[in-house]
């Protein structure tokens, strides 16, 4: 059995299964048995079948998320939401000119969005005409798999599976010779191990990122930092298209950190069920002490601390951290933190900036604040990430990678 843990006490909520070897082969042989009678369904019908369980399941399944994962529950209602819409979105879809992988897919999510990267991953698949074999993260597994018994009632019997463990049940899956295409959210070193395997597999990996916001001179820094902070901070800092290393350009560097400052000290962190509460805790114990680790270090190497770190009690609750004078040779500045801390460099131009920026095998997104709009985008357009705006970073639109970040292949058998 696999423990799942509440991040705002640290303690335990309850058990799942942890799925081996064979329960993965039953679940692929099940998927692949199921995929010839899938593709001939009217799988439109399916799909917004599979949204109304969804939008139904929010009201029970939100505080079950918010209590796994940590988010506030505002937050957990919103990613049901997004995930109702999503499955809508293809159930509009030509689904006839959708062509299918020759076999199951393995979708592998991971603990930040448990909903939304599995419907994302889930909803297209259908769409085409593939069954799938869904692995949540062992952090987070308890919503998925509620989630997935109820959408199994509305879908053939095979269709989707949920397997729920430790690793290395994920490296079962995806080894599996029933296995065609490998959906994947996560670190980029997984990712790479899943490319140099020796089967042949179809790949679509979302490997997070490290991205960067430049902050022009001539920019006023009240005028961006709540929407600056937030866009480094929603979901308590876990999101792989958030602001993770600002760098600011000359004389407004001093007014960029006390405007970020002033927004972290007024923010609310708790417990995601406490009304008001606008941080929840840090998913899990190794990402919080990643955090605390990757702060204590840059301090130790001259950078300030102006507000935010680990607080005290129970759970993995850390204040957003503000770091001053931080620079390129830091880890918490040229590795993805993924959580609540936000170093921001000194720069002396522009030149500097763009390249400091885009010093990374990374690249989600990538965004230029200034208040010359047409100057920003100047600067935008010579930044090498898959997606790049002006006087704003996350936005509800999709978004696409480049480099490490996002890739699809085909490995050779």
């Amino acid at each position: 059995m696999l423990a799942v843990e509440d991040p705002a006490t640290g303690q335990r909520i309850t058990d799942v299964p942890g799925c081996g070897p064979a329960e993965v082969d039953k679940a692929v042989r099940a998927a692949a048995a199921a995929s010839p009678a899938w593709r001939a369904t009217d799988r439109r019908a399916a799909l917004m079948s599979c949204a109304v369980v969804v939008e139904e399941a929010a009201p029970v399944l939100a505080p079950v998320l918010t209590e796994e994962q940590g988010k506030p529950l505002r937050e957990a209602e919103a990613e049901f939401a997004g995930a109702a819409a999503r499955f809508r979105y293809f159930a509009g879809s030509r689904t006839e000119s959708l062509v299918p992988v020759d076999g199951p897919v393995a979708a592998i999510t991971s603990w930040n969005f448990p909903v939304q990267l599995a419907v994302a991953m889930l909803a297209p698949a259908f769409a085409a005409g593939n069954t799938v074999v869904l692995k949540p993260s062992p952090h987070t597994p308890l919503t998925t798999l509620h989630l997935g018994r109820m959408l199994a009632e509305v879908l053939p019997p095979g269709v989707l599976t949920v397997l729920t463990g430790q690793d290395p049940l994920g490296e079962l899956l995806i080894a599996h010779p029933g296995i065609r295409q490998v959906a994947f959210t996560g670190s980029a070193e997984t990712g790479k191990r899943m490319a140099a395997a020796p089967e042949w597999r179809q790949l679509a990996l979302e490997l997070g990122g490290n991205d960067p916001a430049i902050v022009l001179p001539g920019t006023d820094p009240a005028a961006i930092a709540e929407r600056l902070f937030w866009s480094a901070f929603a979901n308590c800092g876990q999101i792989g298209v958030a602001v993770e290393r600002v760098y600011a350009v000359g004389p407004v560097y001093d007014g960029v950190v006390e405007a970020l400052a002033a927004v972290a000290t007024e923010v609310v962190v708790g417990d995601g069920r406490t009304p008001g509460t606008q941080i929840g805790p840090v998913n899990n114990r190794p990402r919080h002490d990643r955090v605390t680790g990757l702060t204590a270090e840059a301090r130790a190497s001259g950078a300030r601390i102006v507000t935010g770190g680990p607080l005290d009690g129970p759970g993995y609750f850390f204040a957003p951290a503000i770091l001053a004078e931080a620079h390129d040779g830091m880890r918490v500045v040229t590795e993805e933190q993924f959580g609540p801390v936000l170093p921001v460099v000194r720069c002396s131009t522009v030149d500097e900036a763009v390249g400091l920026a885009n010093a990374t095998a990374s690249g989600l997104c990538g965004s230029v604040w200034g208040a010359d709009e047409e100057h920003a985008a100047e600067v935008a357009a010579r930044l090498v990430f898959g997606t790049v705006r002006v006087n704003e970073h996350r936005a509800d639109e999709p978004f696409a990678g480049s480099r490490w970040s996002a890739s699809r292949a085909g490995l050779r058998e």
